[in-house]
């Protein structure tokens, strides 16, 4: 009895310990926004998760090219390379068969980051650009659609009971008006009458979307969101916050030149591609680029975050995983590529897009309990329409 006693006490007394340091936090004030904790003093390093704008020394960005490449010294050999571009709709199907809306978290941070994708009249006016309080690194992620969008790793293998014939049918190359080569004239579309509309692509199980859909609802605009894993649409679809009032969600395959969108050419405000582009071969990229480009109104924006190089992620990928330059396979099939800022610049304007924004966001992730210190790496852009007619 005594023995319970004593434990009882000492966990009320971590508990009560714990609920100080809470309110003595909170009494400091809130955390710093997103983009603003700068460490000055080394030996705080420990006192939060997350440092930002973070500068590598000479030494660090060394160490980093060694490592890449050491690690992608060592190609697939090309015989082996077509099936993770063939049965990539496969792989994220077994994914979300598994995972189903458990993997990701929540794009809170969205709207604070790319306030874009509100109608002008709705977006912030503060003079100080305020920012999410927190960013919780762990949301940085998003799904397939070609899509790889986690900072964490997600390479274990699909169950071995996952048989093809589990896998619901993916996006065919040949529909009824793709199979002449040629894009039918929309007429009547989701959406026509909101005017304002998103799509984002790649959206996965919704981990984007749902945080936009509260935000718009009642303003007059519209959510179009694509992936090309009809698991993962279902999910979104099943998702109670799903409502086809402002929201429209289909199975699509980027890279699929001949099947259509459900909506005409110069019909969104915004584009936006989160975790993504990177899952896409390189070679592949500007196609897809160009051609989503011709969906945005003149002025309208593509808004783009995706793994920039040398990123932690990169640098854990063992010999034999890399396809190509700084593209690489995980465990599950799925396909990574990390970008530099030239790259995407060159991405987006070769589309005809004249840039808002191109940074390359440095950070330092720690973990306290381990005493552990990450280099993240990641681009985040702006790019605006600002002529009639998008590359073909």
């Amino acid at each position: 009895m005594h023995t319970y006693k004593s434990l009882y006490l000492c966990s009320a007394a971590k508990y009560v310990c714990k609920l100080c340091i809470r309110l003595q936090s909170t009494a400091r004030g809130p955390s710093a926004p997103l983009g603003a904790r700068f460490l000055t003093n080394p030996e705080d390093i420990f006192q939060h998760n997350m440092w930002d704008h973070v500068q590598w020394t000479e030494e660090e960005k060394e160490r980093a090219r060694e490592k890449a490449e050491d690690n992608s010294s060592i190609h697939i050999p090309l015989a082996e390379q077509g099936k993770y571009d063939t049965e990539a709709c496969r792989y994220w199907n077994r994914f979300y068969e598994t995972h189903r809306s458990k993997f990701f978290k929540d794009r809170r941070w969205l709207l604070q980051e790319f306030p874009e994708l509100l109608p002008l009249r709705l977006r912030s006016t503060s003079a100080d650009g305020s920012r999410s309080e927190r960013w919780d690194v762990f949301s940085e992620n998003s799904s397939s659609g070609r899509t790889v969008e986690t900072c964490q790793d997600h390479s274990s293998d699909p169950s071995p009971q996952q048989r093809d014939a589990d896998v619901p049918e993916c996006p065919t190359s040949v529909d009824a008006q793709a199979a002449h080569g040629e894009e039918t004239l929309v007429t009547s579309f989701p959406g026509q009458h909101a005017d304002f509309r998103i799509l984002e692509v790649g959206c996965g199980v919704g981990n984007s979307v749902f945080p936009i859909v509260k935000s718009i609802k009642e303003t007059g605009a519209f959510v179009y969101c694509c992936d090309f894993s009809p698991h993962a649409i279902q999910l979104v679809k099943d998702h109670p916050d799903y409502d086809p009032s402002v929201c429209h969600a289909f199975v699509h395959d980027l890279c699929e030149e001949r099947l259509s969108f459900p909506i005409p050419p110069q019909s969104l405000d915004v584009v936006m591609a989160v975790f993504v582009l990177s899952s896409i071969h390189p070679a592949r990229l500007q196609a897809v680029v160009n051609r989503l480009t011709t969906y945005l109104k003149p002025g309208g924006v593509f808004l783009f975050r995706d793994y920039g190089r040398y990123d932690l992620s990169q640098l854990r990928f063992k010999k034999g995983q890399c396809l190509s330059d700084n593209f690489y396979t995980r465990g599950d099939g799925t396909c990574v590529y990390f970008f530099t800022k030239d790259e995407v610049h060159s991405l987006f304007t070769n589309a005809g897009l004249e840039e808002l924004q191109n940074l390359e966001d440095r950070r330092l992730q720690v973990n306290r309990g381990k005493k552990v210190v990450m280099h993240r790496v990641w681009m985040q852009s702006k790019f605006q329409k600002t002529h009639s007619t998008g590359s073909s």
